[in-house]
């Protein structure tokens, strides 16, 4: 392996090749306690398409495996090392090439952070609409390979649709792009597609060109609280039913109030008797969003709401929305936490939320559910003690249990955290031995030697 690491250090320089133990060793794991994850040999630092193509191929030669890796900010072990691996960090390349308003689009390379993209934009009046909770640090790259969601999905969809292109290094070392700049285009295969969300299986994203939307407009925003989830998730059917789109649309339960309300030291207003709330906004601004928030108002109130309120003022919204994203925080005070990510029919979110109630007193542990109701994709988040192993096991099995509720309700593994190292056999459950089969055929033609993160998503052979 000496012979690699002189390879890589000759393309990268000592800079861009790290190999002391005690600094790789924050490189081996994402934010997913429960996934396997190995030792590598190196962590390489490259800042051009040019080195990645030469880390690639150095590796190809040797035959060692690569792990490409944003900011780490995953939760499904998609970017754990394996033993004897290349750490590929693409976090130095992290240059906006090009910001175009007149085609609404940017260019940019995969170690932007998220939340700096959507700045940038915002300057020319523009908007990057994926905002995964972790938007304050996470990588444009690590959402691509996740085919990462957030808060705005109901409105807005996932990472996918807002990617027009890509640049990839495959695993020859050749560089492939796919896509267009143009709003539409059929030539092909959607190559595009393929590649996101392929948690880094099949190649080394270099470069995305992303589709922006205007600046959407100041938002309203609406809470509602119920005193049962069944009653929660009538409100979201009826509100999909009646073909309202609210640009956000997030329900909290129970256990998720008590420790928002304990760790922020406010109360939320949902009241003692409050066993699920709705937050909703709207950006469509003006008469406009009044009239969508108001429509969901009276959707809330004749489900059975106890209470709702809506508001104009940015500040308190923006308060709301820091309660709804400071649930993981606030369940740290109780202790670990493990948290899951199923999608279901909307029409199923209550009995998800019952199910994981019956799972909680099942194995003895807090289960906090929280999600994006507007699109079924509900965290459900398990809280353990980490120096127990007796807690760890049934924190495992609460992990498991919830999957197969969800599959039991007609929903998918994962909405928008990916298979990872976590849910292989979750995956080949829910796609079945054909689909198995078709995503192997796809990663050997593409990585014959099976190089790029081996033992992610699935088994190659």
């Amino acid at each position: 392996m000496e012979s690699v690491i002189a390879e890589l250090r000759a393309a990268l320089g000592d800079t861009g090749v790290v190999t002391d133990p005690e600094v790789t060793a924050s490189y081996e794991r994402d934010m997913m306690p429960l996934a396997p994850y190995g030792s590598p040999l190196a962590v390489v630092l490259p800042r051009t398409v040019e080195e990645v193509q030469a880390v690639v191929r150095a590796c190809a030669r040797a035959r060692v495996p690569i792990v490409p890796r944003g900011a780490g900010s995953g939760l499904s072990g998609a970017a754990n090392a394996v033993d004897g691996c290349v750490v590929l960090v693409t976090t130095k390349m992290n240059a906006i090439l090009e910001i175009d308003p007149d085609d609404r689009l940017a260019v940019v390379e995969p170690g932007v952070v998220n939340l700096d993209l959507r700045a940038a934009v915002e300057k020319h009046g523009l908007f990057y609409p994926p905002d995964p909770s972790s938007y304050d640090w996470c990588t444009i790259g690590g959402n691509l390979s996740t085919n990462a969601g957030g808060l705005c999905c109901v409105k807005y969809g996932v990472t996918t649709d807002s990617v027009l292109g890509l640049e990839v290094v495959l695993a020859d070392g050749e560089v492939l792009r796919t896509g267009r700049r143009t709003v539409k285009g059929v030539a092909g295969y959607d190559l595009t597609k393929l590649f996101v969300g392929s948690e880094g299986t099949l190649g080394v994203i270099t470069k995305a060109t992303l589709a922006l939307r205007p600046l959407p407009q100041a938002p309203a925003t609406l809470v509602a609280a119920f005193s049962t989830t069944a009653a929660a998730g009538a409100a979201v059917s009826r509100v999909v039913r009646e073909g309202i789109v609210p640009s956000l649309m997030e329900i909290m339960d129970r256990s998720s109030i008590e420790a928002v309300e304990r760790y922020l030291r406010t109360e939320l207003g949902a009241g003692p008797g409050c066993a699920a709330l709705l937050i909703c906004q709207s950006d469509a601004g003006a008469e406009a969003g009044r009239r969508e928030l108001a429509a969901i108002e009276q959707v809330c109130a004749s489900s059975g709401a106890d209470l709702v309120h809506s508001t104009d003022d940015v500040s308190e919204g923006r308060d709301l929305l820091t309660a709804r994203r400071a649930v993981l925080p606030a369940l740290e005070v109780y202790g670990a936490w493990l948290t899951d990510d199923v999608c279901v029919p909307r029409t199923r979110i209550a009995e998800l939320i019952g199910g994981c109630e019956r799972i909680s007193a099942e194995v003895g542990l807090r289960i906090a559910v929280v999600g994006h109701a507007g699109d079924g994709n509900m965290h459900p988040t398990i809280v353990y003690d980490a120096a127990s192993e007796d807690e760890f096991a049934r924190a495992r099995r609460a992990f498991d249990e919830i999957l197969a509720l969800g599959l039991s309700l007609g929903g998918t593994v994962t909405g928008e955290h990916g298979v990872g190292k976590i849910k292989r056999e979750w995956l080949a459950r829910e796609i079945g031995p054909v689909g198995l089969r078709v995503h192997r055929e796809i990663k050997n033609a593409l990585d014959p030697h099976h190089l790029f993160n081996p033992g992610s998503m699935f088994d190659a052979r």
